[in-house]
């Protein structure tokens, strides 16, 4: 069975070709009425738009790349659905990936997002992908960097101050009468990690008698914050931390079932816990849980605002946007320690 093409469409619409390429183009010039004759062909019809054919004559599809770090993170899952959100109101969809902190999955979607020649790419990267993402933008695929800027500052970013994020729940800790503090998070070189852990080394830095302890784990999960849980309650009391301070919400939600379910350790009496990116179960959690709260929302609409605007104008100059964290306190840090 052969399928329905334009000139069918036109012919049945009473409308020429050039028409109902305008509708499928530009449908802002052309009449309501005619719009809408020409979509009811279309669906009569069955036409399928050869989306193939208008890329190689406009040279870009009307989507547009996202790679997240993790899909399991409810930050991430907020931030994909506002740039999905605002996507769409432009015109535009999402072709979502999540790398899942492996190099070879964020290469193999990059791969992929310049073979579907989509309009812009958003990513959170796990390495230095800054040349390969100027060889794209050479090819007229522009990028934005999404809760990460660039060492060179050479792409848009649109991200939070982790640096600060860090500084702001150790400090709390702090300020809460902890002294032994531990650090939990990794892998280190995800850039997210180091700079809340550069932030937490500042604050420890700042206060005399403070100590800071870094669990490098090898993943932002709650399976992670559960191992490293189970390894501090196998110590000594005087040889637990005061005072955790774990790199993302997850992690710390695996900590506390590892700390308060499963070794009887009392929150925030024996151990404060503060976490980060204040995802929804951070609030439910058995013990509700202290976290340093990111505009997720706010970073994917602004992100795909700034990619639409790049892809118009080619010229424009890199942006940088970084939003400020904000302390969320919650019964997890609420109380001093014992004397």
């Amino acid at each position: 069975m052969v399928s329905p093409s334009v000139k069918d469409v036109a012919a049945l619409a009473r409308v020429s070709i050039g028409t109902v390429s305008n509708v499928l183009n530009r449908p802002e010039i052309v009449s309501p009425d005619t719009v809408e004759r020409v979509t009811l062909a279309m669906e009569k019809l069955s036409y399928v738009r050869n989306e193939a054919a208008r890329q190689l004559r406009v040279g870009h599809s009307n989507a547009l790349g996202l790679i997240t770090l993790s899909g399991s993170n409810p930050f991430f899952t907020e931030l994909t659905t506002a740039a999905e959100d605002s996507a769409a109101s432009a015109g535009y969809s999402v072709i979502a990936g999540n790398s899942n902190e492996k190099k070879d999955r964020e290469s193999g979607y990059l791969n992929l997002f310049e073979e579907l020649r989509v309009r812009g790419v958003l990513i959170s990267p796990v390495g230095n992908v800054v040349p390969r993402l100027r060889r794209m933008r050479q090819r007229g695929i522009p990028a934005v960097l999404v809760d990460r800027v660039s060492n060179d500052l050479s792409f848009s970013s649109v991200s939070v101050d982790d640096v600060a994020g860090g500084a702001l729940a150790v400090t709390h800790l702090i300020e809460s009468g902890r002294r032994r503090i531990a650090v939990v998070g990794g892998p280190t070189e995800i850039r997210q990690v180091s700079d809340r852990l550069q932030g937490a080394r500042q604050a420890a830095a700042a206060h005399p008698g403070v100590t800071l302890e870094v669990i490098v784990v090898n993943g932002l999960t709650v399976q992670e914050g559960r191992r490293a849980g189970e390894a501090i309650v196998e110590r000594a009391p005087s040889a637990r931390p005061d005072g955790i301070f774990a790199a993302n919400d997850l992690l710390a939600i695996g900590l506390l079932q590892a700390l308060n379910m499963q070794g009887e350790i009392a929150i925030p009496d024996e151990i404060a816990l503060v976490g980060y990116d204040d995802i929804l179960f951070a609030s439910a959690s058995v013990v509700p849980l202290t976290s340093i709260r990111q505009p997720s929302r706010l970073i994917g609409e602004t992100a795909v605002q700034i990619l639409l605007e790049e892809a118009e104008d080619p010229d424009l100059e890199p942006r940088q946007i970084l939003y400020q964290p904000e302390l969320v306190v919650r019964a997890s840090s609420a109380s001093a320690p014992p004397a």
